[in-house]
């Protein structure tokens, strides 16, 4: 008797009952797409579904499992949602924007054609701010995505809808994008998994594949579902000459921390931080502790100017895309969209090569001081989440002091710009609001496994996230 709902399974979970003929991917799907119908008016995490694909393709994956004759893939079966700027062939992407409500993409992205080649059940598409470039998630396309645990929060963004899904047991894996923090934001605020690649491990799509901010990834509820999908997901791509060759494949490395040595800050040395979020990640190195790890505070050079170096990165490439739309169709755009692509007009090359120096610096003390250690760990937000409608015209409070609302409650910038190495973000704890919090991983350039063995290990430590009901949100479906 299988006592975990089956929105909650995990992949990894799914998998092995489908092998074992217990239940079937036609259940699964199903559940999900039930669940999601039940979900609209209160989470608006999804903004497509795709029921008839979608149980044609449980039922070609239960018959793979029931017959033998032919293998499952590696996530066979698995309901997966796609965040609304992942291509999908002869579906609409909308990018999240009223300019694209139309938009059917010609053909599908590296990760979608990735996803369907190893079996997942691509069942629906999640809500993302208007082109994916806010750490909310709500726009005029599709309106306000809201966090499972606290309707009144944000889940995060840009992969807000992914992140919302996930908790709320829409779908066992999703999709997300990372150029600013876009995985790793909403799987702290919505208490999930969510892995930022090294540059390249993940192959994207052009132009913004040459950008080295860029990362495409996974999001899940575990870590070995983050795991499993990552497998699926990397290595290199004939149409995306930054991926990188060979692929790697990641160990489900159960062997634990003790004797590593593990750096952490909590607030970078310049950051307001939320208590919640100080308490629980303190009470996260305690775990390391226990588990026989040796844990170190130490000091980064780093001030507000390592922030701003990244806002103008974002601004000369990201931002001077979106300007492009700042003709007779600006009015259709939203207001951060709009003040997004017209601050990008005034950066320059300049500021642009101020800020690789400035990428530059921080990397020559960073890099150095990793030597003499397996992991830095810090938080993933300085705040559990803002409010589901903010704006970057918000004020933004943090301690009682006033923080730019742009750039003051994200701690994920910085590693888009030390942009090789990994960054794994899994769930610390909540909020006394209800919302959950998060720490960052991250790990030595290119060095992921490390990452995953010591996400597995915190996560065992714990006893996992929504295992029971007391530790997943309370829903009204």
């Amino acid at each position: 008797m299988i006592e975990t709902p089956l929105a909650y399974l995990s992949a990894a979970q799914l998998t092995a009952l489908y092998r074992a003929r217990k239940i079937s991917p036609v259940e699964v799907v199903t559940d999900a797409l039930a669940r999601i119908e039940a979900s609209g008016d209160s989470l608006n995490a999804v903004c497509f579904t795709y029921p008839e694909e979608a149980l044609e393709e449980a039922r070609a994956s239960e018959k793979r499992y029931m017959s033998g004759a032919q293998k499952p893939g590696m996530i066979d079966g698995i309901p997966t949602a796609l965040k609304d700027e992942t291509m999908m062939a002869g579906k609409v992407t909308t990018y999240g924007s009223l300019l694209y409500a139309d938009h059917v993409a010609a053909k599908s992205a590296p990760v979608v054609q990735r996803l369907v080649e190893a079996g997942a059940v691509i069942h629906a598409r999640t809500t993302t701010p208007e082109f994916s470039c806010a750490p909310f998630c709500h726009s005029r396309q599709w309106g306000v995505t809201r966090n499972p645990w606290n309707l009144a929060f944000t889940p995060g963004g840009s992969s807000g809808g992914s992140g919302a899904a996930l908790a709320a047991g829409l779908a066992p894996l999703a999709t997300g994008s990372d150029i600013g923090g876009s995985i790793r934001i909403p799987a702290s605020a919505s208490g999930v998994v969510g892995f930022k690649p090294p540059y390249g491990r993940v192959p994207s799509t052009p132009p913004f594949n040459l950008d080295p901010y860029n990362h495409p990834g996974p999001m899940a509820r575990t870590v070995e579902d983050c795991l499993l999908m990552q497998n699926v997901l990397a290595g290199p791509h004939p149409e995306d000459i930054a991926s990188l060759k060979p692929k790697l494949e990641l160990r489900l490395d159960r062997s634990g921390v003790k004797g590593w040595k593990i750096a952490y800050s909590l607030d970078f040395g310049f950051m307001e931080i939320d208590p919640a979020v100080r308490a629980n990640t303190l009470a996260a190195l305690d775990v390391f502790r226990a588990l026989g790890a040796e844990v170190t505070e130490v000091a980064l050079p780093w001030s507000w100017e390592v922030y701003r170096a990244a806002a103008t990165h974002h601004k000369a490439l990201f931002g001077a895309w979106l300007a492009e739309y700042l003709d007779e169709r600006e009015e259709r755009l939203t207001s951060y969209a709009r003040r997004f692509a017209r601050d990008a007009l005034a950066t320059t090359t300049r500021d642009y090569l101020a800020g690789m120096e400035i990428e530059g610096r921080i990397w020559s003390h960073f890099g150095p001081m990793m030597e003499g250690f397996d992991l830095f760990l810090c938080p993933t937000l300085a705040i559990p989440a803002v409010p589901a409608e903010f704006d970057f015209s918000d004020p933004l409070i943090i301690n009682g002091e006033e923080i730019d609302s742009y750039l003051g409650w994200t701690m994920a910038w910085p590693f888009n710009m030390l942009s090789r190495c990994p960054v794994l973000s899994v769930p610390s704890g909540h909020a006394p609001n209800g919302v959950p919090t998060g720490i960052q991983l991250v790990g030595r350039t290119y060095e992921d496994q490390s990452v995953f063995t010591a996400g597995l290990a915190y996560e065992t430590a714990l006893g996992g996230w929504y295992g029971t009901a007391a530790t997943r949100p309370s829903l009204p479906f």
